[in-house]
């Protein structure tokens, strides 16, 4: 499964990111993957399955999800949902950090979670209408959000294992963003290895034991990922899409995908095709 560092990029106009989850239509799925930021996934219709190191986390309508800095997380999107996602850069938090540099935060009480659906989908609404002054408005209910988080939110302590974690991935980071940067190339672990000052065998042990995936698997699976952005937004051939993404044929990438998708690209297509 692709296990990738996803660099989160605030709304320009806003100190965070928020958005409609792009699985809205269902048959969807995002790989294995981590990042800086603090994300909120608030499911507003519909249902979603979420997997944080491996924990099974199935969302219903006004359930949400928080995903700490460095939690290695992956969604399955079965049926058509209606998913709000804020994002929040983890700077945001640097006053906040525990001694070991992190700051994580977990669902609490139900008046707690209750605060903080509300606050969300208010956000969300005032954001979408853009009124005059939906800016000041939406950074004040995003402020009181941060003082819920850090107030009533927080974790106390950490397990040593998942700081551990936390800091062998912030060591994968620089590597993966390479790899997402140049992914179409040929990208062998020799190269990937030297350029970051690691042997091929610690790179390997280090994406196996804390990323869940060896290096093969996470550059194929990454080329996957980028394949289906052309095959669902492009009329392009199978073989132009395989090229395009460093496949060397579309046989190898058909192979790749169906073993991903449990189904072949020119199906996949039609499916969603017929969704819409």
């Amino acid at each position: 499964m692709d296990v990738r560092y996803e660099l989160i990029i605030p709304n320009d106009d806003l100190p965070f990111k928020l958005f409609v989850f792009e699985g809205r239509e269902g048959n969807y799925k995002v790989t294995k993957h981590w990042h800086h930021s603090v994300e909120i996934f608030l499911v507003q219709e519909g249902r979603m399955d979420f997997y944080i190191n491996n924990r099974h986390l199935p969302l219903g309508r006004q359930d949400f999800v928080l995903v700490n800095s460095n939690e290695i997380h992956s969604i399955a999107c079965p049926e058509p949902n209606t998913t709000v996602v804020l994002q929040i850069p983890g700077d945001t938090f640097k006053e906040y950090l525990g001694e070991d540099g992190y700051i994580n935060f977990e669902k609490k009480d139900e008046v707690s979670n209750k605060m903080l659906t509300d606050l969300v989908n208010s956000m969300f609404s005032i954001y979408e209408k853009q009124d005059y002054g939906y800016r000041l408005q939406v950074k004040s209910r995003f402020y009181e959000l941060l003082y819920l988080l850090v107030t009533e939110f927080k974790t106390e302590t950490m397990d040593k294992e998942v700081i551990r974690q936390k800091k062998q991935l912030d060591k994968l980071s620089d590597v993966t963003q390479y790899m997402r940067d140049n992914y179409d190339q040929e990208l062998k672990l020799e190269e990937v290895a030297g350029r970051f000052g690691f042997s091929p065998t610690y790179l390997s042990r280090i994406f196996q034991k804390y990323a869940q995936v060896n290096y093969r698997t996470y550059l194929i699976d990454l080329r996957v990922k980028y394949a289906v952005r052309e095959l669902v937004g492009t009329d392009h051939e199978i073989g132009e899409i395989a090229m395009n993404h460093g496949f060397p044929d579309s046989r190898s990438f058909s192979k790749a995908f169906k073993k991903r998708y449990g189904c072949l690209p020119s199906a996949y297509r039609k499916n969603i095709s017929g969704n819409r």
